[in-house]
């Protein structure tokens, strides 16, 4: 498993701090053992790398994650970024869907999220995407909309959801996931069944009441519990190419917990 910090921002005042996440969710790390399938972690070990950016400059930042990136996916099986705000997948995705072009297969994105970041608002003169347009500039640039599912959101700005609709964009609600995880977890995984998927995890689609420090918490989210059995179900994917955590600001209330349940996701993943 190859690791990289990507300590990209490119939000509103309420992201900053998020570029701190990577080194703060490593140290956490340290503190685990093992995960829950028994394989011991040692941090040491781990193939870790970093792509160094300037947030003071975007378009060169973004040029930088996604020039790395397509190195990355040509060379790496699997890969894990920690962000960062969820601006960053803007340039993963970029990256990830020419891989797939250029390897003739097909992708797939899956998004744990409680916001769509369609922000049409925001989204008509952007030159380099924010976290909350990112994934409307990404189906602008030729992502296929058919390809992508939406897990946890809860809460949309009417523009997101005309997007969303326009688009064939499939959500699965917070209602949805709770009436039968397991059923629910086998739906989503038959989703991705014989593409190369990328799997997008904000945090802030677990609640609050377990993961405070991001800038857009919304309540009535997942457990801490059911986010890890999903990550755990979804890691078993074949097709698993790209994995990324966004979101966790170590500099808002809360990072303690926050920050470790972080850690717990990296390394069920790992």
């Amino acid at each position: 498993m190859f690791i990289v910090k990507v300590q990209g921002i490119n939000g509103s005042g309420k992201s900053r701090g998020c570029e701190k996440a990577g080194n703060a969710i490593l140290e956490a790390l340290g503190e685990i053992y093992s995960n829950e399938q028994g394989k011991p972690i040692d941090v040491d070990l781990l193939d870790l790398e970093e792509i160094h950016l300037d947030n003071s400059n975007l378009e060169k930042a973004n040029g930088l994650i996604y020039k790395n990136a397509l190195e990355i996916f040509e060379t790496k099986p699997k890969t894990i970024f920690l962000g960062g705000d969820h601006s960053v997948s803007y340039s993963l995705g970029k990256a990830f869907l020419e891989h797939c072009k250029s390897s003739g297969k097909n992708p797939c994105l899956i998004i744990l999220d409680a916001h769509p970041d369609c922000m049409f608002s925001a989204a008509e003169n952007f030159k380099i995407p924010t976290h909350r347009e990112w994934l409307m500039a990404l189906v602008n640039n030729g992502f296929p909309a058919e390809n992508i599912l939406l897990v946890g959101v809860r809460n949309s700005d009417p523009s997101e959801i005309e997007f969303l609709s326009r688009n064939r964009i499939r959500v699965t609600g917070m209602n949805q996931l709770l009436e039968d995880l397991r059923d629910t977890c086998d739906i989503i995984m038959e989703f991705s069944s014989g593409k190369e998927l990328y799997l997008s995890i904000d945090i802030d689609v677990v609640d609050p009441a377990f993961a405070p420090a991001t800038g857009y918490a919304e309540a009535g989210g997942l457990t801490s519990r059911q986010l890890l059995y999903l990550v755990q179900r979804l890691n078993k994917i074949r097709g698993l190419k790209v994995i990324d955590i966004v979101e966790i600001n170590p500099e808002r209330p809360g990072a303690e917990v926050t920050v470790k349940l972080g850690a717990k996701i990296l390394a069920e993943l790992i």
